[in-house]
Protein backbone atom coordinates (compact mmCIF):
# COMPACT_ATOMS: atom_id res chain seq x y z
CA UNK A 1 0.00 0.00 0.00
CA UNK A 2 1.44 3.33 -0.76
CA UNK A 3 1.90 6.06 1.40
CA UNK A 4 -0.36 9.49 1.35
CA UNK A 5 1.07 12.24 -0.80
CA UNK A 6 1.53 14.84 2.28
CA UNK A 7 3.89 12.28 3.70
CA UNK A 8 5.89 11.57 0.37
CA UNK A 9 6.50 15.25 0.27
CA UNK A 10 7.80 15.51 4.11
CA UNK A 11 9.88 12.89 3.63
CA UNK A 12 11.35 14.54 0.47
CA UNK A 13 11.71 17.79 2.67
CA UNK A 14 13.83 15.92 5.14
CA UNK A 15 15.84 14.62 2.90
CA UNK A 16 19.23 15.81 2.91
CA UNK A 17 20.51 17.60 -0.14
CA UNK A 18 23.54 16.46 -2.31
CA UNK A 19 26.24 18.79 -2.32
CA UNK A 20 25.44 19.76 -5.85
CA UNK A 21 22.30 20.47 -5.17
CA UNK A 22 23.27 22.95 -1.42
CA UNK A 23 24.79 24.95 -3.43
CA UNK A 24 23.25 28.42 -4.32
CA UNK A 25 24.02 29.70 -8.14
CA UNK A 26 25.27 33.02 -7.58
CA UNK A 27 23.78 36.13 -7.39
CA UNK A 28 24.17 38.60 -10.57
CA UNK A 29 24.78 41.83 -9.58
CA UNK A 30 22.59 44.62 -10.45
CA UNK A 31 23.63 46.31 -14.20
CA UNK A 32 24.71 49.97 -13.67
CA UNK A 33 22.10 52.47 -14.13
CA UNK A 34 21.20 53.98 -17.04
CA UNK A 35 22.69 57.33 -18.27
CA UNK A 36 20.09 59.92 -18.46
CA UNK A 37 18.08 60.64 -21.39
CA UNK A 38 18.89 63.94 -21.77
CA UNK A 39 22.42 65.76 -20.98
CA UNK A 40 23.07 67.61 -17.94
CA UNK A 41 23.14 71.14 -18.93
CA UNK A 42 26.08 73.21 -18.23
CA UNK A 43 26.03 76.60 -16.17
CA UNK A 44 25.28 79.52 -18.84
CA UNK A 45 26.04 76.79 -21.48
CA UNK A 46 29.80 76.84 -20.78
CA UNK A 47 30.09 75.54 -17.32
CA UNK A 48 29.86 71.87 -16.78
CA UNK A 49 28.81 70.78 -13.27
CA UNK A 50 30.79 67.43 -13.60
CA UNK A 51 33.71 67.37 -11.07
CA UNK A 52 32.94 69.78 -8.64
CA UNK A 53 33.55 68.66 -5.17
CA UNK A 54 32.73 70.08 -2.10
CA UNK A 55 35.75 68.99 0.43
CA UNK A 56 33.83 70.89 3.80
CA UNK A 57 31.50 68.16 4.53
CA UNK A 58 29.37 70.26 7.00
CA UNK A 59 28.78 72.50 4.34
CA UNK A 60 27.91 69.91 1.72
CA UNK A 61 23.99 69.73 2.13
CA UNK A 62 23.71 73.33 1.94
CA UNK A 63 25.23 73.82 -0.70
CA UNK A 64 22.59 73.33 -3.58
CA UNK A 65 24.43 72.32 -6.83
CA UNK A 66 22.03 70.58 -9.18
CA UNK A 67 22.46 71.24 -12.75
CA UNK A 68 20.56 74.19 -14.53
CA UNK A 69 20.62 75.96 -17.58
CA UNK A 70 19.61 79.44 -15.60
CA UNK A 71 19.57 79.68 -11.90
CA UNK A 72 16.41 81.49 -11.20
CA UNK A 73 13.81 80.05 -9.42
CA UNK A 74 11.47 83.10 -9.66
CA UNK A 75 10.18 83.39 -6.55
CA UNK A 76 8.72 79.72 -5.74
CA UNK A 77 10.92 79.34 -2.90
CA UNK A 78 10.68 82.67 -1.47
CA UNK A 79 8.31 83.43 1.73
CA UNK A 80 8.81 79.35 2.87
CA UNK A 81 11.24 79.07 5.81
CA UNK A 82 14.35 76.70 5.79
CA UNK A 83 14.06 77.05 1.54
CA UNK A 84 17.60 78.65 1.10
CA UNK A 85 18.85 75.17 1.17
CA UNK A 86 16.57 74.27 -1.94
CA UNK A 87 18.04 77.35 -4.04
CA UNK A 88 21.14 76.93 -6.24
CA UNK A 89 24.26 78.79 -5.13
CA UNK A 90 24.62 81.02 -8.06
CA UNK A 91 21.30 82.29 -7.79
CA UNK A 92 21.52 83.05 -4.07
CA UNK A 93 24.92 84.90 -4.82
CA UNK A 94 22.80 86.76 -8.10
CA UNK A 95 19.99 87.50 -4.84
CA UNK A 96 23.18 89.28 -2.71
CA UNK A 97 24.03 91.29 -5.65
CA UNK A 98 20.79 92.39 -6.07
CA UNK A 99 20.76 94.07 -2.31
CA UNK A 100 23.32 96.13 -3.78
CA UNK A 101 22.80 100.20 -4.66
CA UNK A 102 22.53 99.82 -8.48
CA UNK A 103 20.96 96.46 -8.57
CA UNK A 104 17.77 96.21 -6.44
CA UNK A 105 15.11 94.60 -8.30
CA UNK A 106 16.93 93.67 -11.18
CA UNK A 107 17.39 89.88 -11.14
CA UNK A 108 18.75 89.39 -15.03
CA UNK A 109 21.49 92.22 -14.50
CA UNK A 110 23.29 90.19 -11.49
CA UNK A 111 22.73 87.12 -13.50
CA UNK A 112 24.66 88.61 -16.25
CA UNK A 113 27.17 90.34 -13.44
CA UNK A 114 28.12 86.44 -12.50
CA UNK A 115 28.31 85.28 -15.96
CA UNK A 116 30.79 88.38 -17.15
CA UNK A 117 32.76 87.08 -13.82
CA UNK A 118 32.72 83.68 -14.48
CA UNK A 119 34.09 84.46 -18.04
CA UNK A 120 37.29 86.23 -16.27
CA UNK A 121 37.85 83.79 -14.06
CA UNK A 122 37.37 80.59 -16.97
CA UNK A 123 39.97 83.30 -18.57
CA UNK A 124 42.75 83.99 -16.17
CA UNK A 125 42.60 80.75 -14.17
CA UNK A 126 42.05 78.63 -16.54
CA UNK A 127 39.48 76.31 -13.93
CA UNK A 128 35.71 75.32 -13.67
CA UNK A 129 33.96 78.85 -11.94
CA UNK A 130 32.07 76.64 -10.27
CA UNK A 131 34.40 74.84 -8.55
CA UNK A 132 36.27 78.61 -7.81
CA UNK A 133 32.94 79.74 -6.19
CA UNK A 134 32.48 76.74 -3.93
CA UNK A 135 35.71 76.84 -2.67
CA UNK A 136 35.71 80.88 -1.89
CA UNK A 137 32.49 79.87 0.18
CA UNK A 138 34.13 76.92 1.91
CA UNK A 139 36.91 79.63 2.71
CA UNK A 140 34.71 82.43 3.50
CA UNK A 141 32.68 80.36 6.01
CA UNK A 142 33.08 81.36 9.47
CA UNK A 143 32.70 78.24 12.20
CA UNK A 144 32.52 80.41 15.43
CA UNK A 145 30.37 83.84 15.84
CA UNK A 146 29.90 85.62 19.38
CA UNK A 147 26.42 86.25 20.73
CA UNK A 148 25.14 88.18 23.86
CA UNK A 149 23.97 86.40 27.07
CA UNK A 150 21.97 88.24 29.77
CA UNK A 151 22.98 87.42 33.39
CA UNK A 152 21.02 89.49 35.42
CA UNK A 153 21.54 93.49 33.98
CA UNK A 154 25.12 92.59 32.58
CA UNK A 155 25.09 91.51 28.72
CA UNK A 156 28.50 89.24 28.35
CA UNK A 157 29.86 88.44 24.90
CA UNK A 158 30.25 84.20 24.03
CA UNK A 159 31.56 82.57 21.60
CA UNK A 160 29.31 79.51 19.80
CA UNK A 161 29.40 77.42 17.01
CA UNK A 162 28.12 78.91 13.38
CA UNK A 163 25.25 76.64 12.41
CA UNK A 164 26.20 75.13 8.69
CA UNK A 165 22.97 77.28 7.03
CA UNK A 166 23.98 80.36 8.42
CA UNK A 167 27.98 79.65 7.45
CA UNK A 168 26.61 79.25 3.78
CA UNK A 169 25.01 82.26 4.05
CA UNK A 170 27.61 84.49 5.99
CA UNK A 171 29.88 83.70 3.07
CA UNK A 172 27.87 84.68 0.47
CA UNK A 173 26.84 87.56 1.95
CA UNK A 174 30.57 88.39 2.30
CA UNK A 175 31.47 87.65 -1.09
CA UNK A 176 28.50 89.68 -2.71
CA UNK A 177 29.34 92.21 0.06
CA UNK A 178 33.78 92.47 -0.79
CA UNK A 179 32.74 92.57 -4.66
CA UNK A 180 30.17 95.84 -4.16
CA UNK A 181 32.43 97.54 -2.27
CA UNK A 182 35.59 97.25 -3.68
CA UNK A 183 33.25 98.71 -7.41
CA UNK A 184 32.66 101.72 -5.17
CA UNK A 185 36.51 102.46 -4.68
CA UNK A 186 37.62 101.21 -7.80
CA UNK A 187 36.91 102.36 -11.85
CA UNK A 188 36.78 98.26 -12.44
CA UNK A 189 33.02 97.12 -13.17
CA UNK A 190 31.70 95.29 -10.46
CA UNK A 191 32.01 91.78 -12.83
CA UNK A 192 36.09 92.11 -12.64
CA UNK A 193 35.75 92.82 -8.91
CA UNK A 194 33.11 90.07 -8.61
CA UNK A 195 36.26 87.80 -10.01
CA UNK A 196 38.92 88.75 -8.38
CA UNK A 197 37.17 88.56 -4.78
CA UNK A 198 36.00 85.07 -5.99
CA UNK A 199 39.35 84.04 -7.04
CA UNK A 200 41.47 85.38 -3.72
CA UNK A 201 38.80 83.74 -1.57
CA UNK A 202 38.93 80.67 -3.12
CA UNK A 203 43.05 80.96 -2.63
CA UNK A 204 42.28 81.73 1.27
CA UNK A 205 43.88 85.38 0.86
CA UNK A 206 43.44 87.46 3.55
CA UNK A 207 43.31 90.67 0.65
CA UNK A 208 39.94 89.03 0.22
CA UNK A 209 36.90 91.09 1.95
CA UNK A 210 34.96 87.73 2.59
CA UNK A 211 37.68 85.87 4.32
CA UNK A 212 39.21 88.90 5.99
CA UNK A 213 35.72 88.89 7.66
CA UNK A 214 35.90 85.62 8.56
CA UNK A 215 39.06 85.78 9.74
CA UNK A 216 37.70 88.84 11.83
CA UNK A 217 34.99 87.07 13.36
CA UNK A 218 37.04 84.05 14.00
CA UNK A 219 39.25 86.16 16.33
CA UNK A 220 36.85 87.95 18.48
CA UNK A 221 34.91 84.64 18.97
CA UNK A 222 38.40 83.04 20.35
CA UNK A 223 38.83 86.26 22.69
CA UNK A 224 35.29 84.99 23.98
CA UNK A 225 35.40 81.49 24.61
Amino acid sequence: MSAPPDEVARAGAARPLALDEATAPPVPKPAAPLPPPFPIPPLFGKYPFEGVTVTDPGLAPYLYLHPVYVPHSEGRLSGRPFMKTHMHLIERLANHLMKGEHFTGKKSKALRVIREAFAELDRTTHENPIQLLVRAVENAAPREEVTRLQFGGISVPRAVDAAPARRVHVAIRNIALGAINASHKSTKPIASCLASEIAAAAKGELTSFAVGRKEEVERVAQSAR
